[in-house]
């Protein structure tokens, strides 16, 4: 028996005489590793072994006492059948061989061999051959590396190959450690990290043109023969500029590189290379300056192909980097091992994981780089959606106070209401009147359109916790909307059979401390029965006797842990969340998929459709004669800038703070306007917005801090200036803020030039008031960052390839998570260990709980 395997088991039995409390070493069993898996390669151990020790002890600390010696009995049992039925090889890495992963373990420094003749890529009618397996890259051997940081590729690897490629990358050739904490700065610590690493873009060199058909302007690789080469000084010597001419048989063609002097020893008169860059033109003549370049007998990496685009820091170039990436890629990615079960594959039609990933940053075609994108964004969303499945499971599994809401008491409640629900509010409190006797926690999004009534839902929902005693706590993202919901929930709760006046407060920033007081005592007692409040709620003083009911109104204006620390102020309570923002049904379930859906999509009775038009700005003066015509008939209008001042704007794009100077003294001289914008202190939004409430001010000069929750029931006009530096979800929530109080409202948009009149977004906004349609539209035109908060911006920063307005690749990959959910939620079956350790790593990088 080998010495490591030796002192493995002296390690092992000191373990159980501790009672496998993680005590045998010194911070714990698995910091062996930092010298054994070392001692057990240069001695020869099979690799398959060293890869089960270093994975079982790795986790050793998170398991339990029993589990723990499970384990060590378990390895040491699979050590003994495989060294009892083999005899252990050669040592495998007394030197670099091309066949092996190499690993840098060796006691003593020794030169590595010469770098393999290149392997030129053959050609094929595929427009994705897989690749074949490159001579392995070349490796400094040091003589001991670190443990290695946990991996943060999706990836699966051959057996044999995870530890090699948690390897520094200071065994790469020409990889120091200077280079190294370049690469670290980048993201990029391991082997892994590099195949992982993904162009930012692509130049496309990949069509080769012969020099007479050349265009200034566009980007092309030509080959020809280089005819002369001289090195001039620029500037009185502090400058120079290398200029060769090249010529192909048709034509000549000047290059230039500036401040690399060395080009001049490098190219010679005769030598055929390939240069590929943006032609452009020099007195008449066209010219290429500072292009890369290769040898045309040499493999090519730089031009004349889809040429990978990397990010990089100040002290790295492009093509050295690429280089490197290039070792890396060709050796290890078709070494990868695909975690995706081939009946998967086949079924959502991708291609194999190492093929795509070698595609991915050496494309052989643009349809291949799009093929194999789409590879690598299905895992994405895959992964996503198979922990938002299984975090929904475990939401359903933790358990709730059961509340009975019979059906003769919910009607007469119903009947209370000055006004009939829609058929989408009927269905919002059915499914909250199943979710609260179900006797599990309720986690419900309510998603509703611009005024779909989803503050009456959520009081009824209040309503129904409070009838047997039990506490809600309703947070809202501002002042001015905690206020708002106090108005609401008051009307709604307080009455004869319902709730006393003062069983329903508020608590905001702005409660005086004898009021705040009264309230705390009165949430402590249990006499306050329904809070409205702001982040002021979860603040340490609040205490409830039995809060039942959490609901989160704008929910994505809060963070995971603002929501997380209101209902711990509770044992389990329900949850409710809402949002006035429409997001596309398949990206709401991928998104929101660990919560339960409603959606409400109708208008309330005597809402009428908002009238929109697309106006020029020299059709201004018709928008001010309208603002003026309603504030007549007693309403009131707002007047929406992108900008707060004149010193930040862009040209010709308005502002609020100099318009409203300009509006006051020139066109509503007679009228009282009032000015908001983001600058202001909270105290004094909430106090300009109060005041125009109660119609203090005839117009609302404003930037879009008003945008969302706002109800001002006066309000029928909606001006917004530079409207086409605005996206739809964010239009379409500034046209919610006027028609709230029944009759007919406009919206006006005004862009910035005639010629924006026919923007796409403003022509949508004009013809349809349905949220729903427009998100799907602006998800396809600006992506998901429109509408997505600060619960979900994780999301899209972690996603490498996929893009949130990929509606069909959404659904495709979720269509196929579902699935294999409902066959293996655990993804304990043993074909899919694989992909768990996928799925295990991509939840590893900080993506967290969405409710």
């Amino acid at each position: 028996m080998q010495p490591s395997l030796e002192k493995l088991r002296k390690f092992f039995r000191l373990e159980a005489e501790n009672k496998y409390e993680n005590k045998a070493v010194i911070g714990g069993l698995a910091k062996i590793l930092d010298f054994w898996e070392a001692e057990a390669r240069n001695e020869g151990v099979p690799e398959d072994l060293v890869q089960l020790v270093s994975t079982r002890l790795q986790d050793y600390h998170r398991l339990t006492p029993t589990s723990r010696a499970d384990t060590l009995k378990g390895v040491w049992k699979r050590i003994q059948g495989q060294i009892g039925e083999a005899e252990i090889p050669e040592p495998v890495y007394t030197e670099v061989k091309q066949q092996q992963p190499p690993a840098p373990v060796d006691e003593t420094p020794r030169q590595a061999p010469p770098s393999p003749e290149p392997v030129k890529p053959t050609e094929s009618a595929s427009p994705a051959p897989a690749p074949k397996p490159a001579p392995p890259p070349q490796y400094r051997v040091e003589r001991r590396l670190p443990p290695p940081k946990a991996s943060t590729y999706p990836g699966a690897i051959n057996t044999g190959t995870p530890i090699a490629l948690n390897a520094k990358l200071t065994v790469l050739q020409g990889v120091g450690p200077k280079n190294a904490a370049s690469l670290e700065k980048l993201g990029m610590f391991t082997l892994g990290d590099m195949l992982y690493n993904f162009p930012r873009r692509y130049d496309d060199y990949s069509q080769l043109k012969p020099i007479r058909d050349l265009f200034y302007g566009n980007s092309y690789t030509v080959l020809g023969q280089v005819q002369s080469v001289i090195n001039r000084p620029l500037r009185g010597g502090k400058m120079n500029i290398v200029e060769a001419i090249i010529n192909d048989g048709t034509g000549s063609l000047r290059i230039g590189w500036f401040n690399q002097p060395w080009m001049a020893n490098r190219l010679k008169e005769g030598m055929s290379i390939s240069v590929a860059g943006k032609v452009e033109q020099y007195l008449g003549r066209l010219v290429m300056n500072n292009p890369d370049w290769e040898p045309v007998d040499t493999e090519n990496l730089h031009t004349n192909r889809i040429v990978p685009i990397y990010s990089l820091t100040a002290t790295i170039t492009q093509k050295w980097l690429r280089g490197q990436m290039n070792q890396v890629v060709q050796y290890w990615a078709p070494r990868v091992s695909d975690p995706l079960p081939e009946t998967i594959r086949q079924a959502a039609d991708v291609r194999p994981l190492g093929e795509a990933i070698h595609q991915v940053h050496f494309p052989d075609s643009q349809e291949s780089l799009t093929v194999s994108r789409e590879r690598l964004a299905f895992d994405e969303i895959f992964y996503l959606q198979m922990g938002v499945l299984r975090q929904k499971r475990d939401l359903q599994a933790v358990p709730g106070t059961i509340v009975d809401v019979p059906d003769e008491w919910l009607d007469a409640r119903l009947a209370t209401l000055p006004f009939p629900l829609t058929r989408a509010q009927k269905c919002a409190v059915d499914d909250i009147v199943v979710d609260l006797g179900s006797g599990r926690s309720m986690n419900r999004l309510i998603q509703g359109d611009v005024g779909s009534g989803k503050t009456v839902v959520a009081a009824m929902a209040a309503m129904m916790i409070t009838k047997g005693g039990a506490q809600a706590a309703i947070m809202a993202p501002t002042s001015i909307l905690a206020e708002q919901h106090f108005k609401n929930f008051s009307d709604f709760l307080v009455g004869e059979g319902m709730l006393a006046e003062g069983q329903v407060r508020l608590l905001t920033g702005d409660t005086s401390a004898s009021e705040r007081a009264s309230l705390l005592e009165g949430l402590a007692s249990g006499e306050v029965k329904v809070v409205i409040g702001t982040h002021a709620l979860i603040e340490d003083p609040v205490v409830f006797k039995d809060l039942q009911l959490v609901v989160i109104d704008e929910q994505h204006r809060f963070g995971v842990d603002q929501r997380a620390a209101l209902r711990r102020k509770g044992n389990n309570p329900h949850l409710l969340v809402m949002t006035a923002t429409p997001i596309p049904r398949s990206l709401a379930l991928t998104l929101y998929g660990d919560l339960d859906l409603s959606i409400m999509d109708e208008l309330p009775a005597g809402r009428e459709p908002i009238n929109t038009h697309v106006l020029t700005p020299q059709e201004r003066e018709r928008a001010y004669t309208l603002i003026r015509a309603q504030i007549n008939a007693g309403r009131q209008a707002f007047i929406v800038y992108p900008l707060i001042e004149e010193s930040e704007k862009l040209e010709d794009t308005r502002a609020a703070v100099d318009d409203h100077e300009r509006l006051s003294k020139e066109i509503f001289p007679d009228l009282k306007l009032g000015l908001l914008h983001g600058k202001m202190r909270p105290d004094e939004k909430d106090r300009i917005m109060a005041e125009f409430r109660n119609k203090e001010y005839d117009i609302l000069v404003s930037t879009t801090v008003i945008e969302v929750g706002v109800d001002v029931p006066n309000a029928t006009v909606m001006l917004i200036e530079g409207a086409n530096r605005f996206g739809l979800a964010q239009l379409h929530q500034l046209r919610g803020r006027v028609g709230r109080g029944g009759g007919e409202s406009f919206c006006l948009l005004v862009p910035e030039h005639s010629d924006a009149v026919e923007n796409e977004r403003l022509q949508a906004m004009s013809e349809t008031n349905d949220g729903f349609k427009l998100a799907e539209l602006d998800l396809k035109q600006r992506g998901p960052g429109q509408f997505l908060g600060t619960a979900q911006s994780g999301y899209a920063s972690s996603l490498k390839m996929a893009s949130l307005g990929d509606i069909a690749l959404i659904e495709k990959a979720r269509k196929h998570a579902t699935e294999l959910f409902a066959v293996d939620p655990n993804l304990s079956l043993p074909e899919h260990a694989l992909l768990q350790d996928a799925f295990n790593r991509f939840w590893g990088q900080g993506k967290g709980d969405v409710s």
